[in-house]
């Protein structure tokens, strides 16, 4: 499986027959006036077969950038068996501490790529899992995770969370970076779950990361964000 990562929580995956796109940006839509540094470049057009948009926030709802027809499940929550990828799980949370009623609903995805079991939890702001959402996720092969703090869960929090998931592989994601202004960078989250290995480039393949004996984090570079 081949994973790129595009900046704040948008990545591409592509499998030996299928794809998908989950929480692409779309720069052609940021809101005027806008007063956060969000300098991520724009998503190149992809094709892809699904496209999974966890909540309704300009950094995650760029549906435009997958060109053609993709199978689309959009911030909603249920059991969808009829995409290209067999059966996804939405998985309703919150993307604050509050019951969403500071930024409303957030959803977690859960869906197998290539016999990997995949969970990307989107902006997740809950302190914690509930018992049901954790039973609803089930096994956790790759895991795609908060880490930054501010209107998600932080290092701590993600960290705990890694920890009672237990995936093979983890992806910090929706941290501090040079192209935007906000968020706190993920190396508190390395620090908990003792480093991280990063790619030479920031696309990858999956199956050039040995799984450790816990989870092991897997950070994309820069150079996964195209100049």
């Amino acid at each position: 499986m081949n994973i790129e990562w595009h900046g704040q929580s948008a990545f591409t995956l592509r499998g030996s027959e299928h794809s998908v796109l989950i929480d692409p940006f779309d720069q052609r839509l940021r809101p005027e006036g806008m007063s956060i540094r969000f300098d991520y470049p724009q998503i190149p057009q992809q094709q892809v077969d699904l496209l999974l948009i966890t909540h309704e926030h300009f950094d995650h709802n760029g549906a435009a950038v997958a060109d053609g027809s993709p199978h689309v499940v959009r911030s909603t929550a249920g059991s969808f068996d009829g995409t290209p990828l067999g059966e996804v799980i939405a998985i309703a949370s919150e993307h604050d501490d509050q019951a969403g009623t500071r930024r409303g609903p957030n959803t977690i995805f859960v869906f197998a790529l290539d016999g990997v079991r995949i969970c990307h939890m989107g902006d997740f702001g809950q302190a914690a899992l509930r018992p049901e959402q954790r039973e609803a996720i089930g096994t956790v092969d790759l895991l795609f995770i908060p880490v930054g703090g501010g209107p998600t869960i932080g290092a701590e929090d993600a960290a705990e969370i890694t920890r009672a998931l237990d995936p093979r592989w983890v992806v910090p994601m929706h941290y501090r970076t040079d192209l935007i202004d906000f968020l706190e960078p993920a190396d508190a989250f390395l620090a908990a779950l003792d480093g991280a290995h990063t790619p030479g480039a920031g696309e990858f393949d999956l199956s050039g990361v040995p799984a450790g004996e816990g989870p092991r984090v897997v950070q994309p570079g820069m150079a996964a964000v195209p100049a």
